[in-house]
């Protein structure tokens, strides 16, 4: 994807965009384990402190796997379609034994049991890095709103709404940063850019300022997540 440079406040940089730390670090966005190689070329990064860093990458590889086995709709290493995930779960045989307490079969096949906690915090850590990355606009308070959920779950009308959000701009992001500079202006209105993919089929995304800062997520064409900053 085109990578642009941010011309936004340095007041709003230098620092963990999960904690307000030192920035000893960049983080991922998505972490790598969220897509195969080869990586896209200029992968996004936010500043980040090791601490929060090394933290979320741990919960960040339970999301890749738990949600590898969950599309597989098993647990075996073998039966998995991205290598990587598999690879990763034979050398990890804790977790491999944690996705499968997680694994029931009901009467429609295998039902999962999350750990909600967990992939609240992955969720929370991408959008604080597109935030800070796209708008220069850092977001160390708790949002006013985080969901997530599977897209074979959300009604046809959710889904239009989630694909289609708002691109209409009532506020425009600050001047200089990325998201500003991908905006399109027509007469009057100015909207955004819309949904940018990281990796087909992995990772895409979309942030806007149409009712406050929003960013929206898809993970492997399964998972939305939603976070608001009102």
């Amino acid at each position: 994807m085109q990578q642009l440079r941010c011309y936004g406040d340095d007041r709003n940089k230098g620092f963990c965009v999960h904690c307000g730390g030192p920035s000893e670090t960049v983080d991922h966005v998505p972490s790598k384990v969220l897509l195969d190689e080869p990586y896209p070329e200029n992968l996004m990064a936010a500043p980040a402190c090791r601490k929060c860093n090394n933290d979320l990458s741990i919960d960040e590889e339970y999301l890749a796997c738990l949600l590898e086995c969950v599309i597989a709709g098993d647990t075996a290493p073998e039966e998995l379609h991205r290598a990587k995930i598999g690879r990763i779960l034979r050398s990890n045989p804790s977790l491999l034994a944690r996705l499968q307490r997680a694994r029931t079969v009901g009467a429609e096949g295998p039902v999962w049991v999350a750990e909600n906690d967990r992939v609240s915090r992955v969720v929370l850590k991408l959008a604080r890095c597109h935030t800070a990355f796209e708008f220069n606009e850092p977001q160390l308070d708790e949002p006013s709103y985080l969901e997530f959920k599977p897209l074979s779950v959300m009604t046809a009308g959710e889904r239009a709404a989630f694909e289609s959000g708002d691109d209409a701009l009532d506020v425009w992001p600050e001047v200089g940063s990325r998201a500003m500079q991908r905006m399109l202006v027509v007469g009057t209105d100015a909207f955004t850019e819309g949904w940018l993919a990281v990796q087909e089929g992995n990772y895409r995304f979309r942030v806007n300022h149409a009712s406050g800062l929003a960013v929206k997520i898809v993970l492997r064409e399964y998972l939305d997540c939603e976070v608001i900053w009102d």
